[in-house]
């Protein structure tokens, strides 16, 4: 690879690193219509984890955009779990007495396609190390 290819390599990870900043910081403001603009129009979510009971993969949630968009729209009439959660390496949750409670664990693996207007997510997978998550929380995480 020559300079001048490392040199646009090193803005490409900028940029990536820059729209997955701006994801985390827009997920816990709860501002999900905004996150979905960083998103492609074939973006495809899901939230996966490993089971060793039944040796496989096992898919708790999978949507495109429009799905994504309509269960957004669903939130504030049927979620029942108020609490606000925060992306880092770890998920949790802190409810109104200020006690906090861990949420999740796992990992993002994200893909990008690259456009006119930068980076934006063409697919995300979360992969949980948990594999039991708390009733009532349909936030994207």
């Amino acid at each position: 690879m020559n300079f001048a290819a490392q040199g646009e390599l090193k803005t490409v990870e900028r940029a990536i690193a820059d729209v997955i900043y701006r994801a985390c910081l827009l997920l816990d403001d709860q501002k999900f219509t905004e996150w979905l603009e960083l998103c492609a129009p074939e973006f495809s979510y899901r939230i996966t984890t490993y089971s060793p009971e039944i040796r496989r993969q096992m898919t708790w949630y999978e949507q495109d955009v429009a799905g994504l968009k309509g269960m957004i729209e669903m939130l504030p009439k049927h979620n029942t779990d108020h609490g606000r959660l925060t992306r880092h390496v770890t998920v949790y949750t802190v409810i109104d007495s200020g006690e906090t409670q861990l949420f999740l664990i796992g990992r993002y693996h994200d893909r990008f396609t690259l456009g006119e207007q930068g980076p934006r997510f063409l697919e995300r997978n979360v992969m949980l190390d948990t594999r039991r998550l708390d009733k009532g929380s349909h936030y994207p995480i």
